[in-house]
This record gives structure tokens, C-alpha cells and sequence, in this order.
């Protein structure tokens, strides 16, 4: 998957870790900012069991 995702990426080797590092960046911003505020409420600290 990672091999193929690199092949589809255009430019030399440092502009595609450069697109990579932007589109990381972006997937951590939604998961913060969107996603994560929206499962909270379903999702309650005190019913977290680790047992």
C-alpha cells in the first residue's frame, strides 16, 4: 500500500515527503478537530474498562 501510494505521488523524493508530511498533517487536523469531538459524547471516560 505505502509502495504504491509513493509511486502515485509526482516529483523527486523530497517533494513527496514534503505532500506526505502536509497530508498527515491534514488527517491529524480532522481527526482532532472533527471527528474526535464528535465520538465524545459516545464515548464516556468512566466506561473505559482496561481489564
Amino acid at each position: 500500500m505505502y509502495a504504491a501510494l509513493w509511486r502515485l505521488l509526482p516529483g523527486p523524493w523530497w517533494v513527496r515527503v514534503l505532500i506526505l508530511l502536509v497530508l498527515a498533517a491534514a488527517v491529524l487536523y480532522a481527526l482532532f478537530f472533527y471527528v474526535f469531538p464528535w465520538i465524545s459524547p459516545y464515548v464516556l471516560p468512566a466506561e473505559v474498562d482496561l481489564e
